[in-house]
């Protein structure tokens, strides 16, 4: 099969690599849509994140759907031809945070384009079918494989405890912003600012169903019940906590470059602020797709451009060249 590897920093190499065989109660799947998401960008700018490394040839992408083509010894949840959107992280099932419901949590995760294990910008990948999610009819393959980042956004959102009637502000539109604006929205927020600084992804919040946007230098008003920080951006998050009502709830949801950054302590003290993070998200895709399948979640909206396996660079340099863009696909 035909891959994108990246060898290097800034360097992608279009090879070819062995055709996976599924395992035991595995599906092989035929990659058709992956979605950029910010963390390939990332490794292919600076080839790490964080404590992840990138010192071998990897394949990027985590953002997938496709087409059902072999089964696995044991595999009985699909049928050969079914169309499928990929969960990207499948857990060890055995640890504490598995058994507990928190797989999100595994310390043993394989999941996908994070190193040492390979992606999706590929012809064909391997999964458990457990993983793998039937999509229906009404969704696009490229609206299956932005299940990912939309499933981000329904676990910030419940993270977040947002239900009917409530007020959130939403710092960052990029993608995770925009689909946790339209969940917040879709779980009843009456009210949904979004924060940023890049006009025409405020426009497109806008256009998607935000009720206000702002830019850092405006106010973007007080009493929120809920923060869903997107930017990872140190001043974002001291400025959306402050804009929090008492007992209110900020979900961490961006990474900024740093590995520590400061809060208004005084701030959570007083008002007993509840402050958490998220990590990747658990048990969500099924939600995820019933939102989309019944129109409540726009993910059409926020694709940006198509490109073809062998272009998966100029997919990666999109976010940097184009202010327009807001998710690159790449079609194997």
């Amino acid at each position: 099969m035909k891959a994108a590897v990246l060898h290097a920093p800034g360097e992608i190499r279009i090879e070819e690599r062995d055709r996976p065989q599924p395992g035991p109660r595995e599906v092989l799947v035929q990659v058709t849509a992956v979605g950029v998401c910010g963390s390939d960008v990332h490794y292919y700018e600076h080839g790490r994140i964080g404590p992840f490394v990138v010192d071998a040839p990897l394949i990027l992408g985590h953002e997938s759907a496709g087409r059902v083509v072999e089964l696995g010894e044991g595999a009985t949840k699909h049928a050969v031809g079914d169309r499928v959107a990929l969960e990207p992280g499948v857990p060890c099932g055995r640890c504490r945070e598995c058994r507990a419901g928190r797989y999100n949590l595994c310390a043993d995760v394989q999941f996908f384009a994070t190193p040492p294990v390979d992606g999706a910008f590929a012809e064909f990948v391997g999964i458990h079918e457990d993983f793998a999610f039937t999509l229906p009819d009404s969704l696009s393959d490229e609206e299956g494989a932005l299940m990912e980042p939309l499933s981000v956004g329904v676990w910030a959102c419940r993270k977040a405890g947002v239900s009917a009637g409530d007020r959130v502000l939403v710092t960052g539109a990029g993608p995770i912003g925009q689909l946790a604006m339209q969940c917040a929205i879709a779980f009843g927020a009456t009210e949904v600012t979004v924060s940023d600084i890049n006009e025409r992804r405020l426009e497109l919040a806008g256009r998607t169903g935000a009720t206000a946007t702002v830019t850092p230098d405006d106010d973007p008003g007080e009493d929120f019940d809920a923060l869903i920080e997107c930017s990872g951006h140190p001043a974002a998050v001291a400025a959306g906590i402050k804009a929090l009502r008492p007992a209110g709830t900020a979900v961490l949801v961006g990474m900024g470059p740093e590995e520590e950054g400061t809060l208004p302590l005084s701030v959570i003290q007083s008002r007993e602020i509840w402050v958490t993070g998220t990590f990747r998200y658990a048990n969500t895709y099924p939600a995820a797709i019933a939102l989309a399948a019944s129109g409540r979640v726009d993910l059409e909206a926020i694709i940006s451009g198509h490109f073809g396996l062998d272009d998966a660079e100029s997919a990666l340099r999109a976010g940097r060249e184009d202010p327009d863009s807001v998710k690159p696909i790449v079609v194997p």
